[in-house]
């Protein structure tokens, strides 16, 4: 795929990629989903589900390590900072957006732009929480948790 048609799809995803609820059963759901994947495909990922508030779902799956908790923790904080998911931030800075990282913006031991956080958006309110994947590749990360969402909103 193209530079031009992922940031394409990646906008589509944050215009498009909303639920009608979200609840705590639903936080389970999407983190067990993930999960279940990365259990079927031997992945060594974190795997995160949060609200401002707090955690609602968490597991580190064999071969993951401390350092992908720690990207979980940058990347869902850049997520919410932005309400737009992690790859799509680390796109348009691809296509020639601001470096978030220049002197002065943000700090690197907070945030992170790599993909894998993905804001949960509930149609009339918003982003009400960050489901976040790390331990892949930026864009596997993001899909991960991209295919999850997307059955639980179909």
């Amino acid at each position: 795929m193209t530079d031009d048609a992922w940031l394409a799809r990646l906008e589509d995803e944050h215009r498009d990629l909303e639920l009608t609820r979200f609840d705590r059963a639903d936080a389970w759901s999407l983190g067990s989903a993930i999960a279940a994947r990365a259990l079927t495909e031997s992945y060594p990922v974190a795997i995160d589900v949060r609200t401002a508030s707090g955690i609602l779902f968490h597991a580190s799956m064999p071969g993951a390590t401390a350092d992908n908790d720690d990207w979980v923790r940058r990347k869902a904080a850049t997520a919410f900072r932005f309400e737009t998911s992690t790859a799509l931030l680390e796109a348009r800075v691809a296509a020639g957006g601001r470096d978030f990282f220049e002197p002065g913006w943000l700090d690197p031991a907070e945030y992170a732009v790599a993909g894998g956080a993905v804001p949960v958006r509930v149609v009339g309110v918003g982003v009400v929480a960050i489901a976040t994947v790390s331990g892949l590749p930026s864009a596997d990360d993001h899909d991960l948790v991209v295919r999850a969402l997307t059955r639980l909103r179909d």
